[in-house]
């Protein structure tokens, strides 16, 4: 009996996953500075220097990734891996090879599951049953990952017009901008710790030596945020033109600040929508058997005896 419940749970897993790839796959709009952006992107990657090869040796690791690397696309999917684990704020030297080693994992335990849940059924139901276990076993830690994305940006967004003000205000008493950066980073380490970690990293890249442009262009990478691709635009173009950045950095504050009530408006907007299906399939028909289910006992109970009966 557990058995057709199970595979009927993955098989609407399965549909459900494919469903939404394919909403995100189709909603995408369409911007014409985004394509321009891509474009010049491709143009610039083509040009560059191809990374150098993989080559197997130095440890499992190496090796493993080494074996990974020689499967078609195998290559971009850990450098894309690798961009991901630095975009959730997972920066350890072999962070790619721990997540590869989790999801090779998840996937045989997906498998060795499904297995011996369809020990006893024919060739096709077996089948049917291994490819929905594959298809959870990758499409699962994958999710999973997006999600940790999301959340890791989402607190950089919140912590950023706080910290951006202190940054103004510091700035104000007249420090310069790398003890400013790293006194907000002190301050900010117990409020807002991804943030004051990004800002400390971006003054030890500077202190090591490395062009302010470059570790906030570095910023940027490691987190996709446009937020802060502004915010390193106007410092750099502040630091080049010699103009007020205390002044600048209030009124951006100010900015963030809006963009962050709008963007918690259009949040309450968006909760009456999605209430809308949890009261349609959970609160409406128990509401229903509440009202109607008395009513209708009563109506058959009294005609038991046939219409018009005494």
């Amino acid at each position: 009996m557990l058995t057709p419940i199970f595979v009927f749970i993955l098989f609407f897993g399965i549909v459900g996953a494919l469903l939404w790839s394919a909403y995100l796959l189709f909603s995408e709009r369409e911007s014409p500075l985004d394509d321009r952006l891509d474009e010049l992107q491709a143009v610039a990657m083509a040009n560059a220097p191809r990374a150098p090869r993989r080559r197997a040796g130095g440890g499992f690791a190496n090796i493993l990734l080494y074996v990974v690397s020689l499967i078609p696309g195998g290559e971009d999917w850990i450098r894309s891996t690798e961009r991901e684990l630095a975009q959730a704020g997972i920066r350890q030297r072999r962070a790619v090879v721990s997540y590869l080693l989790g999801q090779g994992l998840f996937m045989a335990l997906m498998l060795g599951g499904m297995w011996y849940l369809q020990r006893d059924n024919n060739l096709t139901q077996k089948f049917g049953g291994m490819v929905a276990a594959f298809l959870l076993g990758w499409l699962l830690p994958q999710q999973v990952l997006h999600r940790l994305v999301k959340r890791y940006r989402q607190k950089l967004q919140d912590a950023l017009p706080d910290t951006v003000d202190l940054l103004g205000i510091v700035l104000g008493t007249g420090l310069a901008l790398d003890q400013a950066m790293l006194r907000v980073s002190e301050e900010m380490q117990f409020i807002y710790p991804a943030l004051a970690s990004e800002f400390y990293t971006v003054v030890m890249q500077v202190k090591a030596g490395q062009e302010r442009s470059k570790a906030f262009h570095l910023l940027v990478r490691r987190t996709g945020i446009e937020d802060l691709k502004s915010l390193a635009a106007m410092i750099v173009q502040s630091e080049r033109f010699g103009t007020s950045l205390s002044q600048a950095l209030k009124v951006y504050a100010d900015a963030l600040r809006t963009r962050r009530r709008l963007r918690a408006e259009a949040t309450v907007a968006k909760a009456g929508i999605k209430m809308l299906f949890p009261i349609v399939l959970f609160i409406l028909p128990a509401l229903f058997v509440i009202t109607l289910v008395p009513g209708m006992l009563t109506v058959l109970r009294d005609l038991r005896g046939g219409i018009g009966a005494r």
